[in-house]
């Protein structure tokens, strides 16, 4: 049972509707242009267009980028393209709360959207507070009075405590939008009571939260086993005390990893047969692949891959499992040489008939890469939110909207 309202809760008709989306997209750094659409796309076609088609007089509020940073750009291309996606008139204002914004809102009629200024034009947005704090700032006291509901359906940014994300829910009636409902009830299906056998693989470069993320789904009996790969499986193996080689040891120093070696050490002795580490990874030598097995360690060349012995082994597992959460490739996929881990462990879990969960930017390019997209049970567009959430921590967003609820 949520804790919080949907779509299905709210009665939208001849109403201002407010709604927080994640529009933030990739950017070209020379040209300013929106790269890709995938994000205005699913909020497009699902909350904006049902809150649009019940005949709501839709507000949208987005981000785009960081101030100072080369994406931080306005939400002109961002309507434009949304109007394109639905077929129809979207207007836009340069202006996120000021009189000009105002009076755009007024004017709206049922059916109507409107897409205000990028939100992080307020200088007071990304400042870290409470819904409380945040519902006595300019930007939801010059809002709040010209709407009746408020709908966040931006799940990649619930977990920011920003004014937009949840200084609304203490003063409006709130809602989760539909992509908002998606994730949590995805994400709820394999961390709340995933069917078991649970495994979750994790891959990438990325590796400063494997720890936590591992700790948490382990220690509170969700996965049963953790399989790793990329440089997360590096720093595992690190942990278990095998040397790696020099320009392999260089790679964790540099991203600053060797500081979970102790952590990792403790929940391998305490989960010795539940955490998989490669039993062979594959090297590049001259350019070319060459595999060797963990024995064979140190190696005086740049780990790329793992080996057809540890995708075999973790084959096995992902057959048998009912759950599978990925986050992150095996190596380095954009390789072709060094694809190969990757791609059969992504094929496996395709093939498996486990509910399939995936999440980050590499993962989900390395799936449409392979074309598995179709035979992935659900691939999150979250990032930082989706890892927050597989660490077991409450996200200010979700929080704000369970409290309006009750």
């Amino acid at each position: 049972m949520a804790k919080y309202l949907t779509l299905d809760d709210i009665k939208p008709k001849g109403k201002v509707v407010l709604v927080r989306v994640d529009f933030n997209s990739p950017i070209d750094p020379e040209t300013k242009k929106v790269l890709d659409d995938t994000r205005i796309r699913a909020h497009g076609e699902t909350t904006i267009k049902e809150l649009a088609d019940k005949g709501a007089r839709v507000v949208i509020l987005a981000h785009q980028g960081r101030k100072g940073d080369p994406d931080f750009i306005p939400l002109k291309q961002h309507a434009e393209t949304l109007s394109k996606i639905l077929k129809k008139t979207v207007k836009y204002v340069d202006d996120v709360f000021g009189e000009k914004a105002k009076n755009e809102i007024r004017k709206l009629k049922s059916g109507e959207i409107l897409v205000l200024e990028n939100v992080r034009t307020f200088a007071g947005e990304t400042k870290e507070g409470t819904p409380e704090e945040h519902a006595k700032t300019e930007l939801v006291q010059n809002l709040a009075t010209l709407a009746d509901l408020f709908v966040n359906d931006a799940f990649a940014a619930a977990h920011r405590a920003h004014v937009s994300i949840i200084g609304f829910t203490p003063v409006l009636p709130s809602a989760a939008g539909r992509i908002m409902e998606r994730e949590l009830k995805s994400l709820s299906r394999v961390l709340e009571k995933p069917e078991k056998p649970c495994i979750f693989i994790l891959g990438g470069a990325k590796a400063d939260d494997s720890l936590e993320i591992s700790k948490y789904v382990l220690d509170n009996k969700i996965a049963d086993n953790m399989l790793t790969g990329g440089v997360v499986g590096q720093v595992f193996l690190a942990a278990k005390g095998l040397n790696l080689g020099k320009p392999n040891r260089d790679v964790l120093e540099k991203k600053q990893l060797t500081g979970l070696l102790p952590g990792i050490k403790e929940l391998l002795k305490k989960y010795p047969d539940k955490i998989k580490t490669p039993e062979d990874v594959a090297v590049e030598i001259n350019g070319k692949r060459k595999e060797i097995t963990t024995k064979e360690l140190p190696t005086n060349y740049t780990i790329l891959d793992i080996g057809t012995r540890t995708v075999e082994a973790y084959g096995k597992l992902i057959e048998k499992a009912k759950s599978i959460v990925v986050s992150g490739p095996m190596g380095t996929y954009e390789n072709r040489e060094f694809s190969f881990g990757t791609e059969q462990v992504l094929e496996k879990i395709a093939d498996s008939k486990a509910f399939s969960l995936a999440g980050g930017g590499h993962t989900i390019a390395a799936i449409e890469e392979f074309k598995l997209t179709s035979k992935i049970s659900y691939i999150s567009t979250a990032g930082g939110a989706l890892t927050e959430f597989l660490m077991g921590k409450k996200l200010p967003g979700v929080a704000a909207l369970e409290k309006a609820a009750a």
